[in-house]
């Protein structure tokens, strides 16, 4: 009887016996098959061959399929799943699946079945140059199939962003003609980075490169094999350039390429400014794409069939035939870890399959992690200084507003009210950074003190007025807001506060006649909104943006000379030990926004606390000096990046069913002689989420290799105690938010 193990997508961290039925070959590693799990099928991958089991012979259950002939992983995309699984304490089986397309894990299909070419008819191909300008999208995809006379496949159109919608319309025309792939153009590859016509690979020519852009290149560009380079520029520095010209060098070595950002929001643009450079095919993959176009990017990534491939986090799962280099631009975003479920840091795992590929990875930003400069202060990371602004640009001009004392209108004091009408008399545009959306944070009863309170959390609702309702940011939960004060039967009902909303209306008011942009998560909710009011906010003429982080992460705004964040105290003094450095990097990246055209720019903070030390550091010395001053912080606490942290997290809907299972979390931690402090069990900062009581027990190291010996211990135990059943839990190493 042949046997095989099989990591299946479940909770339970184990994998599973099967038996290969008799006639049917073993299936390698890494190959999926479809076996009975309990009453359902369920697909998984083969982990191993294996002689004997601890399950007796007549109580295992046979393969009921096996779905293909070779791995879906390659074997450093396994051995990442493996590291990955084993680092942040998760399944196997659940961490294998979600490196996979969900069609893929449904059972679709590795490679297409089917494959066709769409190529030009004759009538196609004797068409004018101009013949289709009335319509841009039919001539994009005419010009792309000019250039491949014998056709391309649907993958690769979608890849170099040809339309469906365009191809069939040609096809009315009868302009274009599907044609069956002959083996050799059906097989993987044929449209590949060593495929593209070296001499056409650039779409536009590259910019000159100042002295520091070009210094840092040739040591990019020197690099074989494993380095990890922490690229620094200073926002507006030209660090993208830098990467453009470094890709175009692996591009050309027939190489392919992974470019990370932390957000969807900013895909479009980066994708927008890699197809002007480049004429290569190019793959992105987002959580905002359907499951069909995941599947063809995934599977064009794998044969090699596009050069670039750019995407958010989960990208770092893309298999590539060819992988030559790895981007994290960035990378201190906090966007890169994922906050449920299987909870990995993107740029760490980055690193980890850079290093199994045997290939360099880049991580770039204007304002490093802690953890990234400790690792360049250690010597495991090198450093790549940027500190001038391209074209000649010069940094932003920052001043603090001290707002003791004054009156506020609309959460802003006089002068910055008259600072916004200066700028915009001069023809510029002014950037209001508020991180709340909304209208209020706050609605209370002005006669009794009573405020709203969300019923299943520990936090006040939002009062929104498009439509008017009180959201609960924090669970989802929304209701009308009511007319009478149920503690007093008052009429007399207020919002306290600012939020996007509210700054909106105001500046509306203020400034009539002229443009006021909101950009939020509410406002950018339907599908190309955001890129609408991108390029609203593009147009000519003064206006004003108001917005959240949407707008502070790499956006480029030539047109905004003034930057204004009404308020940074509550940042200044949060209960999370990261605040200073959020803060931090916050302030940088939202000052980064203004000046970088050919205007100067300014930067104005309100706050009460105008001498704090953080702030007279970064503004004085700035981002990498506040950074030591912080680091040196972390160090005489043995916080990350000098000690390692680990969270454990509990819930359930009776109170003290969580507290109890962590206490007992916390004397088998103490008990273990591990060297690893148990710190709580405590309720959460918010303590009553969604109608579940959450309680935290967080655990602390100084070095890595004793909290993961402790964790290779607890998480069985855990999992066996009859009081796991009773709760959720969730165990989150390295953990970035301590909510």
């Amino acid at each position: 009887m042949k046997l095989i193990q099989v990591a299946l997508p479940s909770p339970l961290r184990q994998v599973f016996d099967y038996r290969v039925p008799a006639g049917v070959a073993v299936p390698a590693a890494g190959v999926r098959v479809r076996v009975p799990f309990g009453r359902q099928q369920l697909i998984g991958l083969v982990t191993a061959e294996v002689a004997q089991s601890d399950v007796p012979s007549g109580k295992l259950k046979a393969v009921s399929e096996v779905l293909d002939a070779e791995p879906a992983l390659p074997p450093t995309l396994w051995a990442l799943a493996r590291w990955a699984a084993t680092y942040y304490q998760h399944p196997l089986g659940d961490a294998l699946s979600q490196m996979l397309p969900v069609l893929i894990r449904q059972g679709e299909a590795l490679l297409p079945t089917a494959p066709r070419l769409w190529r030009l008819t004759p009538r196609g191909l004797a068409l004018a140059a101009d013949g289709l300008r009335r319509a841009a999208r039919q001539q994009q995809a005419w010009q792309v199939l000019r250039e491949h006379e014998h056709g391309l496949g649907d993958t690769a159109l979608q890849a170099l962003g040809v339309s469906r919608e365009a191809l069939l319309a040609l096809q009315e025309k009868e302009l274009v003609e599907i044609a069956s792939a002959e083996p050799a153009q059906a097989a993987p590859g044929i449209f590949s980075a060593a495929n593209v016509s070296l001499a056409n690979l650039l779409a536009e020519t590259p910019l000159t490169l100042n002295s520091e852009q070009a210094a840092a290149l040739s040591v990019l560009s020197a690099q074989s094999g494993f380095r990890v380079t922490l690229l620094q520029g200073i926002t507006g520095s030209g660090k993208t350039e830098v990467y453009l010209q470094h890709i175009e060098q692996v591009l050309r070595a027939g190489r392919q390429v992974l470019v990370l950002v932390p957000e969807i929001g900013l895909t479009p643009q980066t994708v927008a400014r890699f197809r002007a450079r480049f004429r290569c095919p190019l793959a992105v993959l987002h959580s905002g794409l359907s499951d069909r176009e995941r599947l063809h990017a995934w599977r064009a990534a794998r044969a090699g069939d596009v050069s670039l491939i750019i995407g958010t986090r989960s990208a770092i799962f893309t298999p590539m035939a060819r992988p030559g280099l790895i981007i994290v631009d960035e990378e201190h975003d906090l966007s890169f870890k994922q906050q449920e479920g299987f909870r990995y840091h993107g740029r760490d795992v980055a690193v980890r399959r850079a290093q199994l590929e045997d290939i360099p990875i880049v991580l770039g930003s204007a304002t490093p992690a802690l953890e990234s400069i400790a690792n360049v202060q250690a010597g495991r990371y090198q450093r790549l200084a940027l500190t001038q602004r391209a074209g000649g640009a010069q940094a932003p001009l920052v001043r603090c507003l001290d707002l003791r004392g004054q009156t506020l209108q609309d959460g802003l004091c006089a002068a910055a009210r008259t600072a916004i009408g200066d700028t915009l008399k001069r023809g510029e545009q002014v950037l209001v950074f508020i991180n709340r959306r909304g209208y209020a944070p706050v609605m209370l009863c002005h006669d009794c003190g009573w405020q709203a309170e969300c019923s299943r959390c520990d936090a006040r609702p939002t009062l929104h007025r498009d439509p008017v309702r009180l959201h609960c940011h924090h669970c989802g939960f929304e209701q009308a807001p009511p007319r009478h004060c149920p503690t007093c039967n008052s009429t007399d009902l207020r919002p306290v506060g600012v939020g996007t909303e509210r700054l909106e209306q105001a500046l509306m008011a203020a400034h009539p006649g002229i443009p006021v942009h909101r950009v939020d998560r509410d406002s950018t909710r339907r599908k190309g909104a955001l890129q609408g009011l991108l390029d609203e906010i593009h147009k000519p003429g003064p206006a004003i943006l108001v917005g959240t982080q949407m707008l502070a992460k790499g956006h480029h705004f030539p047109r905004v000379t003034l930057v204004l964040i009404p308020d940074v105290d509550g940042a200044l003094f949060s209960a999370d030990f990261r605040g200073g450095e959020r803060l931090a990097q916050l302030l940088v990246q939202v000052a980064g926004r203004a000046g970088r055209g050919d205007k100067p720019g300014q930067m104005w903070l309100q706050t009460h606390q105008p001498d704090h030390p953080l702030l007279v550091t970064l503004l004085s010395q700035g981002y990498i000096a506040a950074a030591r001053d912080l680091l040196k912080e972390r160090q005489l606490l043995g916080l990350p990046p000098a000690g390692h942290l680990a969270l454990l997290r509990s819930e359930a809907t009776r109170a003290e069913l969580p507290l109890a299972f962590l206490q007992q979390a916390a004397v088998a931690i103490v008990q273990g002689q591990y060297g690893v402090q148990a710190w709580g069990p405590v309720p959460a900062p918010m303590a009553r989420k969604a109608g579940l009581s959450r309680v935290h027990l967080l655990l602390k190291a100084d070095d890595r290799k004793s909290l993961h010996a402790l964790l290779t211990t607890l998480v069985p135990w855990l999992d066996a105690l009859p009081s796991a059943r009773q709760v959720r839990w969730s165990l989150d190493v390295d953990p970035q938010e301590l909510q």
